[in-house]
């Protein structure tokens, strides 16, 4: 497992490999072992989610859910492609605001980790995109919340993105007031 650092301390690139022949391929996407080997000690995953978007274009995000039902999130591609972006909302981090993306696809195989105390959102690239992605916690209605795609400077990449309504109607970041702290939700240690 590869396990690669981005410009936002605890936001990771995981790469697993992939044993292929004629046939096709196999890969772990996930092994605790393997990534405590490796000295990434990430929480335990109690929920997986599973989301397909019919048309290249469509976004989701950015999306949350508040303490004390915070999930972090590692994602993958099941089919086609997507531009997967992370922002840091941890009140008194040195990256506040900030955002990372990353292009996941059923061919590249990556994976985001994306911690508790970050907003997540993606835009799909293809049609009949399928993300799969691992949770910390479970969903909770009334913990569920979101921020307007726009308010960042985030390079989606497309102009008129697909939206729901609830991503339509977010409030932007700045007059968003963020749920986590820094204290409350360090970056998870990697070591070199």
């Amino acid at each position: 497992m590869q396990i690669q650092q981005t410009a936002l301390p605890g936001v990771l690139i995981l790469i697993p490999p992939r044993f292929g022949d004629d046939r096709g391929f196999f890969s772990e996407s996930w092994n605790r072992r393997t990534l405590d080997a490796a000295g990434l000690s990430l929480p335990d995953f109690v929920q997986d989610n599973h989301s397909l978007s019919a048309k290249r274009g469509t976004l989701r995000g950015l999306h949350y859910q508040a303490p004390p039902h915070a999930q972090g999130k590692l994602v993958r591609c099941g089919r086609g492609s997507l531009f997967d972006v992370a922002v840091d909302a941890r009140k008194g981090s040195a990256t506040y605001g900030q955002w990372v993306g990353v292009e996941l696809s059923f061919d590249n195989g990556r994976q985001l980790w994306v911690p508790a105390g970050f907003l997540h959102g993606f835009v799909t690239l293809q049609d009949d995109t399928e993300v799969v992605y691992k949770c910390t916690d479970h969903y909770d209605r009334a913990a569920d919340g979101a921020v307007r795609w726009d308010s960042l400077g985030i390079d989606w990449g497309i102009a008129e993105p697909i939206l729901s309504d609830k991503d339509r109607a977010a409030p932007a970041f700045a007059d968003w007031q963020s749920p986590f702290d820094l204290a409350d939700f360090p970056a998870p240690a990697v070591r070199a």
